[in-house]
């Protein structure tokens, strides 16, 4: 079955919740106009069409635009060798929609990264909590309204306690050595 004929199979179960198909480059991309009915769409995506996998879910930040996010899943249908790309949007009141993490385990951590990095919640997620991020860090550093050069923190600097010497060349690293001092890769001299 081509890719249209299987588009056309969810339009007929969906009517006009789900968008005419966009074609580029060969792929195509439907667009869900009620983000709350996703898990339905999904399901039926899955068992009725064959996309036995989410390849990917991400999410775009409209900043100025409502509704603000975008989210796009990616879905794969090995036995058609058919890939679909279905989008849905959260206004940023909301900023709320259901997991699909029961439809695709894989969604888990697609959804926790997604909340971590943009702050959009997915209910009946069975462990949404941050995954890059510590938890209690207040922001969500993908959105387009997070300053480029980061924001303040308290937290005392972890990685080194005076900068890095990049002045002088690449970093060597000396094998075997007494302690881990010498070992340490940093810029080194003849002489050294």
């Amino acid at each position: 079955m081509s890719p249209r004929d299987l588009v056309q199979r969810l339009r007929s179960r969906f009517g006009e919740l789900v968008s005419e198909p966009v074609e580029f480059r060969g792929e195509l991309t439907v667009t869900l106009a009620n983000a709350e009915r996703i898990v339905e769409v999904c399901e039926f995506a899955k068992a009725s069409l064959g996309f036995e996998m989410l390849l990917d879910l991400s999410s775009v930040d409209n900043l100025g635009e409502d509704p603000r996010w975008t989210l796009v899943y990616e879905l794969y249908s090995l036995a058609q060798r058919v890939h679909l790309r279905l989008k849905t949007s959260v206004s940023e009141e909301r900023s709320e929609l259901p997991t699909v993490s029961g439809v695709w385990r894989t969604a888990d951590w697609h959804e926790r990264e997604i909340y971590d990095m943009m702050g959009i919640r997915f209910r009946g997620h069975p462990d949404l909590r941050r995954i890059l991020m510590w938890e209690g860090y207040p922001y969500f550093p993908l959105r387009k309204d997070f300053p480029l050069a980061g924001k303040p923190t308290e937290l005392p600097d972890v990685a080194f306690t005076q900068p890095a010497p990049l002045e002088g060349g690449p970093f060597v690293t000396r094998p075997g050595g007494k302690d881990t001092i010498e070992r340490e890769p940093r810029v080194r001299t003849p002489e050294d």
